[in-house]
């Protein structure tokens, strides 16, 4: 018997004595001059309330000693449940049409773990189970949309599905996104050569197995191998595997996931559901898929006065910021999103000299699009605010385009050049602009060309420009035709992926510093692109030599992003109220809801301050925005042999701006036009496993609580019904007189 049970009877005893003893010595009524049937009933009634009173007192002392049998042991949750500590989710999405993704009951959902070693043995779950509903613990490798499917369809008998996250990526490739990403919302329309619309010329993805655009009526969680996982299996084997043909025993392991989602059918329902006011403080079913993006300028932009500027043409250098996966908290985007910012971060770092001494005719203006994995949010929002004279430039502005993709160099050291066949007819500068990339990659380790055949783009913010109108432009990817990236928008496409790997002996410090192979390699893509950007400028050819991006900027903003962005270098480059958002994990590049910039965008927007811009001698105080520049305050790095940062303000033009879809400005949330994406809110997300009784012993121990109960309230009526002569000292004689 184990402490917690020895105080609790320890202290029955101790309130059962009480009661006897308060029981013995009665309950005595009033005495009163007078004995009459007035006096009785009296003291009839008396008697009760000497009950109540008996019954409350006992309940009062049992409750006191009962609360110190329980001080300073585990709570009896504590005893029965075993939360797991590591647990992301698939959360709901919808958007215009339809809603996707997955959720739990309101109170979770709860099912006998069910470990599935191959697809063969669905049929369990499926069928043969004699216990369902099950909760399916997956390995990676069994993650598959067939798998997936079997499950959905089968979901009268699956309460949920827990995947373990392998320490290693999988051998074999696979993309939970869709074969043709953000087919509906390009610039491939009926109305704009519908020949190369919906991926009919190149299916971009192959590996794409849409699973991500499912809907799920159970939860799905991912969960890190480590002692979580463990304690699981450890469980299922111990009373849930079947041995031998055999039937498993009472109790079974079990487990409750909780991921209610608020919001159900559409983005227009939920966003209607939002502006229903029943009270003061109205509950929201649903936010916009929303962040900020980044961008800055060689030259400074007066931000304050909006719309077109004179005289001004601008040479426009875009990477996408965001990636997802599955679920929801691991979008590392290493391949997809990661490499082709830090190429135009290097780029724009190695700019910055060249640019100062020698300034290009033209501006060359850095943005960095939140959102594009859903629908283009950032680059729609920057094209819809420059046609609306909201942002510091316009339309017209816009001299030419430079996108800088998917640039992980996988297969080779080639990068492919893609231009739209349409817009491309008609212009001269993207002949141009190609044979001034294929000049800037000469003498380097890297080689550019061209497709060779006629394809559309391939998915980036570039179509989102051309819808508006006939810019010339050119998207820089690692991909002849369909992607080389084998985990597009997995949680697979990591720095693993990237080939980014250190030497074990390394301290994290010593890992910052170490220039991978990778680094060297989106060095070189960024050379090309700084020296391509400057010539388009309008820049002298012949100081394309001294620009050259620096490999060891490169593997520090690398390991920043995809190894752990709390390190000595990004602590440099911030305030100091930001170090809490550092973490000693990958960033997580899904775009979230936040009103407010998210931690990546945050980041970008410090490093490109940094790199671009110059350290001013002013106070914290003094360091503010002005019309032309940005002032940023960082916490900068402790001098030698002291721990107190010296503190420095970074003057630049670096800025942010709303990327939030314009469908939700105009009311249109059913809009064909725009990102229509909103995430559903939840108020809990939490797994935990127990033992769970068989049904015929939970029965058993409901019956006798019941008949327990009804025994207690049985006896309490007879007590107090019987109240005067279970508690009276003896009858007085009539004649009594005081």
């Amino acid at each position: 018997m184990d402490l917690l049970s020895s105080k609790w009877l320890v202290n029955l005893l101790v309130c059962c004595l009480f009661v006897g003893e308060l029981s013995s010595h009665g309950c005595r009524c009033p005495r009163s001059r007078v004995i009459s049937g007035r006096v009785r009933a009296r003291a009839r009634g008396g008697s009760y309330w000497c009950t109540s009173l008996l019954l409350f007192v006992c309940v009062c002392v049992c409750v006191y000693f009962i609360f110190l049998a329980g001080v300073g042991c585990n709570s009896v949750e504590k005893k029965i449940y075993v939360n797991l500590n590591y647990t992301v989710p698939c959360v709901r999405l919808l958007n215009a049409t339809h809603q996707i993704g997955c959720q739990s009951h309101l109170s979770g959902n709860v099912g006998v773990l069910h470990v599935l070693e191959s697809e063969e043995n669905l049929d369990w779950v499926l069928h043969s189970g004699l216990t369902p509903p099950y909760l399916v613990i997956l390995e990676s490798s069994l993650f598959t949309r067939s798998i997936m499917m079997k499950l959905k369809n089968g979901s009268s008998r699956v309460a949920g599905v827990a995947v373990v996250t392998p320490n290693a990526n999988p051998s074999q490739g696979t993309s939970p996104h869709t074969s043709c990403p953000n087919e509906n919302t390009g610039v491939y329309t009926e109305n704009y050569d519908p020949t190369m619309a919906r991926c009919n010329v190149t299916v971009w993805n192959p590996l794409g197995t849409g699973l991500s655009y499912e809907e799920f009526d159970f939860p799905i969680f991912a969960m890190k191998e480590d002692n979580d996982t463990q304690v699981i299996r450890q469980c299922y084997m111990d009373h849930n595997r079947a041995g031998n043909g055999s039937t498993p025993q009472y109790p079974l392991c079990a487990m409750q996931l909780y991921s209610h989602m608020s919001a159900v059918t559409d983005t227009a329902t939920c966003m209607r559901r939002n502006n229903i006011n029943f009270s003061l403080s109205p509950e929201m079913v649903c936010d916009p898929l929303s962040d900020f993006n980044v961008w800055a300028s060689t030259r400074p932009l007066n931000n304050t006065a909006k719309g077109h500027k004179e005289g001004e043409s601008v040479v426009l250098a875009a990477a996408r910021l965001d990636s997802r996966s599955f679920f929801f908290d691991i979008a590392p985007g290493a391949e997809s999103g990661v490499s082709g910012f830090v190429a135009l971060l290097a780029a724009a770092h190695a700019l910055r000299n060249a640019t100062q001494e020698a300034p290009p005719p033209r501006n060359i203006l850095y943005a960095f699009f939140h959102g594009e994995t859903f629908d283009y949010i950032g680059s729609s929002r920057m094209v819809y605010d420059m046609e609306k004279n909201n942002f510091a430039v316009d339309l017209d502005n816009i001299h030419s385009v430079l996108e800088v993709g998917q640039v992980g160099l996988h297969a080779e050291s080639r990068l492919w050049l893609h231009s739209d066949p349409v817009s491309r007819k008609n212009s001269s500068v993207n002949e141009e602009l190609i044979l001034r990339l294929q000049s800037a990659a000469s003498g380097l380790n890297v080689s550019v060309e061209e497709p060779g055949f006629s394809q559309p783009l391939p998915p980036s913010s570039f179509q989102r420009f051309l819808r508006a109108r006939p810019i010339p432009g050119v998207v820089i990817e690692d991909h002849r035709s369909a992607f080389t990236n084998s985990f597009y928008e997995s949680m697979y496409d990591n720095a693993e992926y990237l080939n980014i790997s250190y030497p074990p002996d390394l301290t994290p410090d010593e890992q910052l510093e170490y220039v991978t192979d990778t680094a060297k390699a989106l060095t070189e893509v960024a050379t090309v692109v700084a020296r391509t950007l400057y010539i388009q400028a309008g820049g002298a050819e012949s100081r394309l030599g001294s620009i050259n991006a620096d490999p060891q900027m490169v593997t520090r903003i690398l390991y920043g992003f995809l190894v752990r962005s709390n390190n000595s270098w990004f602590q440099q480059l911030i305030p100091s109220d930001l170090v809490s958002h550092l973490t000693d994990r990958p960033t997580n590049f899904y775009v979230g809801v936040a009103q407010q910039p998210g931690k990546p965008t945050l980041l970008v927007q410090y490093l490109l301050a940094n790199l671009t811009g110059s350290t001013v001698n002013v106070s914290q105080d003094d360091c503010w925005n002005q019309r032309m520049y940005s002032y940023l305050w960082v916490q900068g790095a402790a001098p030698p042999n002291s721990t107190e940062r010296v503190g420095f303000c970074m003057r630049s033009a670096a800025r942010l701006s709303k990327a939030l879809s314009p469908a939700f400005d105009l009311h249109e949330y059913t809009s064909k036009d725009y990102s229509t994406w909103t995430e559903s809110r939840w108020k809990t997300i939490k797994g935990r496993i127990f033992l769970v009784a068989s049904h015929e012993l939970e029965m058993l121990t409901l019956g006798v609580g019941v008949g327990v109960l009804l025994t207690s309230l049985m006896l309490t009526y007879i007590m107090s019904s019987k109240a005067d002569i279970l508690f009276s000292s003896g009858r007085e004689p009539a004649n009594a007189t005081y």
